[in-house]
């Protein structure tokens, strides 16, 4: 591994050859750019593009992260080299972009390229590392290929010739782990020995001399190296041991042991015996021990060790107190590294947007705002479900009657985001008071959670903790979720609805429960339909608007006429222009296609809008703007979204559902906090949610199932977590660990106390394992990459595991 990259994961080494082949190296620091592939397989770039190494096609450098390439959602492996960038993806393919006049892209060509292009055909590529302008590549059979720039001898093919093709480095198939960097490559084999070559000008390769080598050799004796990572003039290295060692170039202090004199062979860094990985930076050097500590020594005229100062150090010193480090990648003069909930930090150089934080130099570790990749939100009584833009669908907040989807032995709290088996094929969610409704992506409709009024649609009304297909269909084209009853359309345009019915609103003129979904007369002219607490609304193709149910709040919008519910579904004024509707718990807003404002119904709290406390029985406009685009309706209050990005909220606000930092209520439309990028809203009770552009999901108001996966109530938009996989701790810290990791057979969550659960997912998100005790069974599962989550009292964690 090059001091551009690190490892995310570190395996066992030597016993497990074939594991460590499959590792995937997650975060890269380049020159000045850096990438990282986030939890749900996308790649993100930022920093310098001068020559395409963003892959975004075009040479702006990006201040702040950007997606690489198309939408793929499979990228494993990822390095970054000076000016271009080399990453494998799921399916064993491995691509490359930027700079090409060495070969190193290995497309055969010395042309550059702004976009990912494929290396060959193979699709048996496991982990790749780049040095300044070559590459190192492992494959499944344990074959090593080099290519790029080989004038060192840095791609051990015994020349000093460039190379713009994959070139087999020997015959060897026995490679386990491979770093490359600059002008030299080194690379540890299945039997734990280690081996170099290239430049070794300041005594990098660790063979006792300066000579340069164009074929591998071995370095020592010793057969029980772990990882390694070369810089441009000097090497790391962890053994099985925990020890770590460092020989090369020490000018500044780089091989931590105290002096600045460099070393021909490797040399033990201290006595301690708890390293996990080490990255080499330009001359600076980041390592993670086994308690979660990041240390950092060598060079640092530009922050790149995190300490606060611009001071060198010649040992290794802790950056900050955190102890919930996993991972960290030193790049050339700034640093990146990863917590155990997903989240990054960066600091040091930043002329060029390395640091991804859009800002200067960073002397002390910041996080990195990154694009949380959300596709849609909707929020229940006092839970909420997400879908990501990988297709998985996440909930949290109460799950007392198994809302979350979480499966059976899950009632409770879930204070941070947890993955609903069933794979990531997600495409619409929509949550009623106690229960959910999903739609996947192969038009299949599946619900679960409380089902007492038939909710669920299963045909019964027995609760279901787990996902439940509704019938066979699988031509539903939309859902939306009222207190106690559901509403669908299909791809024909039909609407269907099931659950309660005391008020009419399944609008089929009775008021028996549905329990199963029924078709509503036979138009397939709708577009849309919003269910509330009691009462439907919903808009034809036409652009007319039609209400049905519960109408004593005059939320049907057809005036009071004597009657408090309406059983069939009556027209809302003779307008045709009606372009989005939204119920909320007693009140109706809706937005016309000239981007004019309604609302109607219930207006106790000013969730109409006015001005007044006055309920109007019809749709009365809100303010005289033409420029709203949609709206979502809570149980006593509203936020709409305007063209220009500006979110607005009024009614009641005793839990900050408003978003305006503060607790006052508002009777007409108040601008919220956070600017002018919003996208989507979602409302429902006492709590707002809303996606930005970006992909970021931000929720506020009251907190008391931890809805907002933060362990507080927050009066202005919170972002949920800015982490891949939007988890963030909650409570106070505690030291739980994983034991051993990586496991087979067994692994044991120390660190707990009291009543907890343990939930482990695997890397599409599926549930897999549910545990109330420390140790949790492994057996029957594949190899591979999990999530842990484990849930105790005001505490919840994230810890990622590796099965062997």
């Amino acid at each position: 591994m090059s001091f551009f990259t690190t490892r995310l994961w570190v395996f066992l080494a030597c016993l497990w050859g074939p594991l460590l082949r499959a590792q995937a190296q997650q975060l890269a620091a380049g020159y000045q750019h850096t990438v990282a592939i986030y939890a749900d397989g996308t790649l993100w770039g930022w920093g310098d593009n001068s020559a395409g190494q963003l892959g975004t096609g075009g040479a702006t450098y990006q201040p702040t992260p950007v997606a690489i390439g198309p939408a793929a959602t499979t990228w494993r492996s990822v390095s970054a080299g000076q000016d271009f960038t080399v990453a494998v993806r799921q399916d064993g393919t491995l691509w490359a972009w930027g700079y090409n006049a060495e070969g190193q892209l290995g497309d055969g060509t010395t042309t550059d390229h702004a976009t990912p292009v494929q290396v060959g055909t193979a699709t048996t590529w496991t982990s790749v590392s780049v040095g300044w302008h070559h590459v190192a590549a492992l494959r499944q059979d344990g074959t090593l290929w080099t290519w790029g720039d080989g004038t060192q001898g840095q791609l051990g093919d015994g020349t000093t010739l460039d190379r713009a093709t994959p070139l087999q480095v020997g015959t060897a198939a026995t490679w386990a782990s491979v770093s490359a960097n600059y002008y030299q490559t080194t690379a540890i084999r299945q039997d734990g020995t280690l081996w170099a070559w290239g430049d070794n000008s300041a005594g990098q390769l660790g063979t006792g001399t300066m000579s340069l080598q164009t074929l591998p050799v071995q370095i020592g004796a010793a057969t029980t190296w772990k990882n390694v990572t070369t810089s441009n003039d000097h090497t790391v290295a962890v053994r099985q041991d925990g020890t770590l060692w460092a020989w090369g170039s020490n000018g500044v202090g780089q091989l931590g042991n105290g002096t600045t004199t460099n070393q021909l062979a490797p040399v033990q860094i201290g006595t301690a015996t708890t390293w996990v990985s080490v990255s080499a930076g330009i001359s600076h050097t980041v390592a993670v021990r086994q308690d979660g500590t990041l240390w950092a020594w060598g060079y640092n005229y530009y922050g790149q060790l995190g300490t606060g100062t611009a001071t060198n150090q010649l040992t290794p010193v802790q950056v900050g107190a955190a102890t919930t480090w996993q991972a960290a990648a030193a790049g050339w003069y700034h640093t990146m590294a990863q917590r155990q909930d997903g989240s990054l930090w960066l600091w040091g150089y930043n002329n060029y947007g390395q640091l991804g934080t859009g800002g200067g130099m960073q002397l002390l570790p910041a996080a990195l705002a990154m694009p949380g990749p959300w596709r849609t939100v909707a929020v229940g009584g006092s839970h909420v479900a997400a879908v990501r833009q990988d297709g998985s669908l996440w909930t949290w907040g109460d799950n007392s009657q198994g809302q979350l989807g979480l499966g059976a032995g899950s009632a409770g709290t879930q204070a941070t985001p947890a993955a609903v088996s069933a794979g990531a094929t997600w495409q619409a969610v929509a949550a009623g008071q106690l229960h959910t409704v999903a739609l996947r992506q192969d038009g299949t409709l599946w619900s679960w959670g409380y089902n007492n009024q038939g909710q669920l649609g299963t045909g019964t009304t027995t609760y279901q903790p787990a996902p439940a297909q509704i019938g066979t269909a699988d031509t539903w084209a939309s859902v939306a979720a009222g207190a106690y009853h559901s509403v669908a359309l299909r791809q024909d345009g039909s609407l269907w609805l099931w659950g309660r019915n005391t008020y009419g609103q399944m609008g089929n003129g009775t008021t028996v429960v549905q329990l199963a979904p029924q078709q509503l007369g036979a138009a397939t002219t709708w577009r849309s339909a919003s269910a509330g607490l009691t009462h439907t609304v919903a808009v034809r193709q036409d652009g007319t608007l039609w209400a049905w149910g519960n109408n004593a709040n005059g939320q049907l919008g057809i005036g009071l006429s004597g009657t408090t519910y309406q059983p069939t579904p009556v027209q809302v004024g003779t307008a045709t222009t009606w372009a989005s509707v939204a119920a909320g718990a007693t009140h109706t807003v809706a937005v016309r296609q000239d981007g004019t404002l309604w609302a109607w119904g219930d207006n106790t709290a000013g969730q109409v809008g006015d001005g007044t406390t006055t309920s109007p029985a019809t749709p009365v406009q809100i303010g005289t703007a033409t420029t709203w685009q949609a709206v979502a309706a809570g149980q006593l209050h509203t936020v709409a979204l305007r063209q220009d990005g500006t979110l607005w909220a009024w009614g009641r606000n005793a839990n900050g559902q408003l978003g305006t930092g503060t607790t006052t209520s508002q009777l007409a439309p108040t601008p919220a906090s956070g600017g002018a990028s919003w996208q989507q809203l979602a409302a429902n009770g006492i709590n707002t949610a809303a996606l930005r552009p970006d992909g970021t999901l931000w929720l506020w108001g009251y907190n008391g199932s931890s809805q907002l996966a933060q362990p507080v109530t927050s009066l202005s938009p919170q972002a949920i977590a800015g982490t891949p996989l939007g988890t963030t701790p909650a409570g106070p810290a505690v030291a739980w660990q994983l034991v051993p990791n990586p496991a087979r057979g067994q692994v044991e969550v120390r660190g707990l106390t009291g009543a907890f659960v343990i939930r482990l997912f695997d890397g599409q998100g599926r549930l897999v394992r549910t545990a109330t005790t420390a140790q949790v069974e492994l057996a029957g599962l594949a190899p591979g990459l999990y999530l842990l989550h484990a849930t105790a009292t005001r505490a919840t964690r994230a810890l990622r595991l590796v099965v062997e």
